[in-house]
């Protein structure tokens, strides 16, 4: 058997794609082939597993590598997008759409439920966006202050909710890298009122 169907026997997804999660502790007997050893070669982008399912390594869940599945609507209602950051969507490593988690954490047991997660808890990245927002992340973790938006030249707010702390009850959202097209909304609808309200009192002045 194949390392493709060796994995899909260990994890049996459904028809509609959904599958368990799968620990590197059940890669042993006869799917001792499967363990990831430098790279995980079978599950890269481009073997024939990924191109018909989606599949993570997430080091955060357990102390060793998992297997973090995304269903099956979600990733057909992301695999035509562009990026959010970036807008491209190309054929190239750094240009091909990954479908990424917004909460860079990734301990929302309602996001690691299948049966639970929604749509709107992901986003399409290109590679080159998602890698360095992983950095990001790692970074706001290891120090709970959150990334500025304002390293973006142009960017008109820090944040779109909340402040440079990361806390438990706001969690990433407000966050640039949590959710780029959040932020421009919310900064179009700030600037408005901003504008707006510098009007108004401008005209009582002049009374």
């Amino acid at each position: 058997m194949t390392k493709k169907e060796l994995f899909l026997e260990l994890a049996k997804p459904n028809k509609d794609g959904i599958s368990r999660w799968v620990s590197v502790e059940e890669f042993t007997g006869k799917y001792e082939k499967l363990k990831l050893g430098n790279g995980g070669s079978w599950f890269r982008e481009s073997s024939s597993l990924v191109k018909k399912f989606i599949v993570e390594t997430n080091k955060s869940i357990t102390s060793g590598n998992s297997i973090d599945a995304i269903r099956q609507d979600i990733k057909n209602f992301y695999k035509d997008k562009k990026c959010v950051m970036l807008g491209i969507k190309g054929f190239s490593e750094n240009t091909k759409i990954e479908i990424d988690h917004k909460d860079g954490r990734k301990n929302d047991e309602r996001i690691s439920n299948l049966k639970s997660q929604k749509i709107e808890d992901f986003q399409p990245l290109c590679k080159a966006a998602n890698d360095v927002k992983r950095q990001i992340c790692k970074e706001c973790k290891k120090t709970n202050i959150r990334w500025d938006a304002k390293n973006i030249k142009g960017n008109p707010y820090s944040y779109y909710e909340g402040n440079e702390k990361y806390t438990e009850d706001l969690g990433c959202k407000g966050c640039y890298q949590y959710d780029p097209v959040e932020y421009r909304k919310e900064s179009v609808r700030k600037i408005t009122k901003e504008v707006a309200e510098s009007i108004s009192k401008k005209l009582l002045d002049e009374k």
